[in-house]
């Protein structure tokens, strides 16, 4: 892995596990995953591309709030949690949240990284380009926020009590 180099395509960590069979050639579960080998990006292959053509945020139930393709990232209707500028507390407790409503957003990453300003208006083939492919995956994988059952949708795996 080359040092003082900087890696400017995405990836993350569900790309571990593939990576990391792919390196030490063991087998990948026979159940599908949704990672993809990243050794190319990590030692920084000038031709190194992005195995996936975009990257899905799923979070709570099923909820598809966003994904992120190339240096654009769109947002889809939700509510978030936010302290919404308040302090948190220094002793480890919880604090109360403000769910905020969040509407279709289009950010430009790479002029600006912090997602301060929502370029959707700007950019309509993009919002529409991405939205049809959030359309393809929910197909897939489902959306709660909209209501589609996706065709592979599948448990998580997890660890049978027997083994633990």
């Amino acid at each position: 892995i080359p040092a003082g180099v900087t890696q400017e395509k995405p990836a993350m960590t569900i790309d571990i596990l593939p990576t990391i069979a792919k390196l030490i050639d063991a087998k990948l579960p026979e159940k599908p995953i949704d990672g993809k080998d990243i050794w190319p990006l990590i030692v920084n292959d000038p031709k190194a591309v992005s195995p996936h053509e975009a990257y899905y945020f799923y979070y709570n139930r099923n909820e598809l709030q966003g994904l992120r393709s190339g240096k654009w990232k769109l947002y889809f209707p939700h509510k978030y949690r936010s302290l919404q500028g308040r302090a948190g507390r220094n002793d480890g407790m919880p604090v109360n949240y403000t769910q905020v409503p969040m509407g279709l957003e289009l950010y430009d990453l790479e002029n600006d990284i912090s997602e301060t300003t929502n370029v959707a208006d700007k950019y309509p083939a993009v919002v529409d380009s991405l939205q049809r492919m959030a359309g393809e995956f929910r197909k897939r994988l489902g959306d709660s926020l909209t209501g589609v059952e996706g065709s592979e949708v599948r448990e998580p795996g997890r660890v049978p009590e027997e083994a633990k």
